[in-house]
């Protein structure tokens, strides 16, 4: 088998879900709220649509659980967003939106919701730290960082069709 693979949904008004299926043809999902908290589900292998279990955990206790899964990845020199009271998302620019074509700079993200844009995911590419003439287009995959709060008003200006 190769690398696992992840798949993303959308979930308008709830966060994101993601999916992925073991190796042992199990499939697993995360859906990750807009408010911070995680639903991890697990579905049955003789039914992939019948679900086992399905898990609510705050912000806190999911963090818990991805040091408990990747203790590797803990760091003292990597800043905890959570722990500074930040999120960081992803934010998607659909085909019919408003930004479509212009410029980041013209939605005034920084200024109106005080979050910081600070990748585009474009196709396969990433564009790290884009400037305010960077021109946006459908299907850009925006990394946003900021408060609950800003990053929630980002993703509604963004979402302006």
């Amino acid at each position: 088998m190769g690398a696992p693979r992840l798949s993303s949904t959308p979930l308008p008004g709830i966060g994101v879900r993601y999916d992925l299926t073991t190796r042992e043809h199990r499939r697993l999902s995360v859906v990750a709220h807009h408010d911070g908290q995680r639903t991890v589900s697990s579905y049955r292998k003789d039914d992939p649509d019948a679900c086992d279990l399905s898990v609510r955990l705050t912000a806190d206790e999911a963090a818990t659980l991805i040091d408990a899964l990747m203790p590797a990845h803990h760091s003292p020199n990597l800043l905890s967003t959570t722990e500074l009271g930040l999120v960081a998302e992803r934010i998607e620019i659909a085909a019919t939106s408003h930004w479509n074509g212009r410029l980041l700079g013209d939605t005034r993200m920084r200024t109106e919701t005080g979050v910081s844009i600070v990748a585009v995911l474009r196709r396969a590419a990433a564009i790290p730290s884009p400037t305010p003439d960077f021109r946006l287009a459908g299907g850009d995959t925006l990394i946003v960082i900021g408060t609950r709060e800003g990053v929630e008003a980002a993703a509604a200006i963004l979402g302006r069709e």
